[in-house]
């Protein structure tokens, strides 16, 4: 497949993630949530979280924000639901590492995540990208200290 085939897919992917969010919502019972934003760009995201036993149960989101905000956070929601916290911090870093165009793990399938690799090109981007991965990883870093 050629870049320019491969770049209109990966268009393609974002544009459904964000035009049919999965997992939008929230959750109510024995749930937390975390509120962040993007000050730079105005995305803001609600995320709620249900964890016991250390696994990530169900996740869902709520907010406002570009495509690509809204996109990373539907594609972060599906990804961790059903992962211990800590697969689901590791698939964060490999995100993250990603978006800063660094070397990651690329024997873990990201799936439609991968969709959001060419943000790295555009680094006033990469804050809209990782907003919900960040917001998770406070959400779970304070799950673990209560």
């Amino acid at each position: 497949m050629s870049f320019n085939n491969l770049d209109q897919l990966y268009r393609q992917v974002i544009m459904d993630h964000y035009k049919n969010p999965r997992n939008k919502g929230s959750l109510e019972d024995g749930s937390f949530t975390i509120d962040m934003n993007n000050p730079t760009c105005g995305d803001r995201i609600h995320l709620t979280l249900k964890v016991e036993d250390g696994i990530v149960q169900d996740a869902k989101f709520d907010g406002e924000g570009c495509s690509i905000s809204m996109a990373s956070a539907s594609m972060m929601t599906q990804a961790v639901k059903g992962k211990e916290i800590e697969k689901a911090l590791k698939l964060s870093k490999i995100f993250s590492d990603m978006m800063q165009g660094n070397d990651y793990d690329d024997d873990v399938d990201l799936g439609d995540i991968e969709a959001l690799q060419g943000v790295a090109k555009f680094p006033a981007r990469i804050k809209c990208a990782t907003l919900a991965w960040k917001a998770m990883e406070k959400g779970v870093s304070e799950e673990e200290q209560e």
